[in-house]
């Protein structure tokens, strides 16, 4: 065997999936979309901020198996772009600053005991965890924070509607429990965070609800002009719809 040759390094494979479905039931898979889309939105003006989800995170150069795939996380300070994996050495040694996950029946032990432990040496600042069905966690919906390297709960308030909130500093948003529900509230403009079909749905109702004010302003004596000028739309708009 030649010098050459023992110098040859064998090329270590860092997987992009471990070949099991993305989530065991249809809620853990929901909220996994949810919490990803949600926050890619919010971020959405932000090219310094990466949202994702169930995707293989490696933290330790060389060795594979360090490796943690959180349902939904969100770093600071890289680039807005698509990956088949995150490995934390080429990333500028950025972590994740937030991550949830969706705890169900096969991963509450992992998910209570172990992956906080690993999520406090990684330096994760905020892991949340959410139990759709509620039978795993009590309460449903928890937070913890890093606090001089270990982790301490989040107060959580319960307001006057009932509804269940934990604030995140790193988020600056409220995870709230609404009728079962996880939602992000923004507490600034008071609404809560959508997905993009919940995006989409939503921007199709408040079209339709112009397209309905049509008719009942022309009849209060509006003139076309003025009616298009109060909803937005062009004259033609209002001409073809008030037909």
């Amino acid at each position: 065997m030649t010098i050459a040759s023992n110098q040859l390094k064998t090329e270590i494979f860092y997987p992009d999936s471990d070949g099991k479905a993305i989530a065991e039931s249809d809620p853990a898979r929901d909220y996994l979309i949810y919490g990803v889309e949600a926050l890619d939105i919010y971020f959405q003006d932000r090219d310094d901020v990466y949202v994702s989800g169930n995707l293989f995170i490696y933290y330790k150069k060389g060795i594979p198996s360090a490796v943690v795939a959180p349902d939904v996380f969100m770093v600071f300070g890289v680039e807005k772009k698509k990956r088949l994996s995150y490995k934390v050495w080429e990333e500028g040694e950025k972590v994740p600053s937030f991550v949830l996950e969706i705890t169900s029946a096969t991963t509450q032990e992992n998910d209570e005991i172990e992956k906080p432990l690993k999520y406090e040496a990684l330096g994760v600042q905020e892991y949340f965890q959410y139990d759709p069905p509620g039978d795993y966690l009590n309460p449903q919906l928890k937070g913890r924070s890093l606090f001089d390297g270990k982790y301490q709960a989040i107060t959580s308030t319960v307001l006057a509607d009932g509804v269940f909130s934990i604030h995140s500093q790193v988020l600056d948003l409220d995870l709230r429990v609404i009728n079962g529900e996880l939602r992000f509230y923004n507490p600034r403009t008071e609404k809560t965070l959508l997905s993009y079909k919940e995006t989409e749905q939503a921007r199709q109702a408040a079209e339709q609800a112009r397209l309905d004010a049509i008719p009942k302003l022309l009849e209060l004596g509006l003139s076309v002009e003025q009616v298009a000028n109060t909803l937005s739309l062009s004259v033609d708009e209002v001409k073809r719809f008030a037909q």
